[in-house]
């Protein structure tokens, strides 16, 4: 008979999930959601109360109280909307964490059920019973204080109701018009009850359902911030991060560790001839075919412009040098001519094995020397150091 949820509980259910997960500072998109959820929770408690103030007029039909009484149950109740909804298109709420001024509104609707009750005891569980309905209400909003707070506010209206005076506080049924109004006091309560349950268990799913897409994204977003936007392999700084730990990992473990410095070579020229967007297609289709010739264990990255770096833990000298033998070979062996006719694309590279006295750096300077050893002596070889 007082308060009521919104009257579409999937729809606006998503709605105040987008307002939990927005930002402190709320936009102004943010800021005309919450003002339509407000109107459309004002409009719900409107219908609330014209539902009460109907079961008031039954009870004034069988005598039971007058339709005074009924009037001023359904103007008080709009008073508080009204003076609510005025303060929401103010904005008055959007400066508050609570946008909704949930104690407030809680306490204003407790305070006229309490003056009702005083006024008529003779129906005054129907007030009561309305009490269970704002609380329903309030467990949406409130937090653990404000939940606090109304209950004791509420239980001292009901201890000076009932501990401290002898109101008569009953519930007519001597009629079946007036067991009929008791009954439908209940029923609306429940009903309405039902229904806030139902809004809070679909907003539970709908902010689970938003908290993994929040996950799924935030890994997304950890994953390109370790990609390189065209090609896909990693970073310079993933790839540098991941050299550091090769490096610790092959000290500890005391196995062997390689590195490739890879150079596309005249990658410059190959972009004068034929076009940047022709360049970048190579780029993405020489690391794709790296990433499909090289172990599960090995780690790929861009180490600049036409640089990458490749990663070879437990691999000795030899091997590492086959391998790039073996990736050198398939690169040239491409029909690069697919993107651009003429187009030929080879690669140089400088591989080295740790040693103990190698930092990151020395190791990617040694690797570096070998590399401009493979281009001094022609390109499209591997050079060891």
């Amino acid at each position: 008979m007082s308060t009521a949820a919104t009257s579409f509980p999937e729809r606006n259910a998503a709605e105040a999930a987008d307002l939990v997960l927005a930002p402190e500072a709320a936009a102004p998109v943010v800021l005309a959601r919450r003002a339509r959820q407000r109107r459309q929770m004002y409009i719900g408690q409107v219908v609330s109360y014209s539902l009460g103030a109907s079961v008031l007029l039954l009870y004034a039909y069988d005598g039971a109280t007058s339709v005074d009484v009924a009037s001023l149950f359904w103007f008080g109740g709009l008073l508080i909307i009204g003076s609510f909804a005025v303060l929401s298109e103010a904005g008055v709420g959007d400066r508050f964490t609570d946008h909704y001024l949930t104690v407030f509104q809680i306490s204003a609707h407790m305070a006229l059920q309490f003056v009702f009750l005083v006024s008529v005891p003779t129906i005054g569980v129907a007030f009561i019973s309305v009490l269970f309905l704002i609380f329903a209400f309030g467990t949406l909003r409130m937090t653990s204080a404000q939940a606090m707070l109304t209950w004791a506010i509420a239980t001292s209206g009901l201890a000076a109701v009932f501990l401290a005076s002898d109101l008569p506080i009953g519930m007519p049924v001597a009629t079946r018009l007036q067991r009929t109004a008791s009954m439908l006091c209940f029923v609306l309560v429940i009903g309405q009850c039902a229904f806030l349950g139902l809004f809070g268990a679909t907003l539970r799913k709908i902010l689970y359902r938003r908290s993994i897409e929040l996950k799924d994204a935030y890994r997304r977003i950890e994953e390109l911030a370790e990609l390189d936007e065209l090609t896909g392999s990693y970073n310079r700084r993933c790839i540098m991060r991941l050299l550091d730990a090769e490096i610790e990992k092959s000290r500890q473990a005391s196995t062997p560790c390689a590195i490739a410095l890879i150079d596309l070579d005249w990658f410059k020229r190959i972009n004068d001839a034929h076009g940047h967007p022709v360049g970048d297609e190579v780029l993405r289709t020489f690391a794709i075919t790296i990433f499909a010739n090289i172990r599960p264990a090995d780690s790929f990255g861009r180490y600049g412009g036409e640089e990458f770096l490749l990663l070879l833990p437990d691999t000795e000298a030899d091997a590492a040098t086959r391998m790039l033998e073996r990736l050198r070979g398939i690169v040239a062996d491409l029909d690069w001519s697919a993107f651009s006719p003429g187009l030929r694309v080879t690669i140089s590279a400088g591989v080295v094995t740790l040693r103990d006295v190698d930092t990151a750096d020395t190791f990617l300077a040694r690797a570096d020397s070998a590399l401009y050893s493979a281009k001094a002596q022609g390109r499209n070889r591997i050079a060891t150091s």
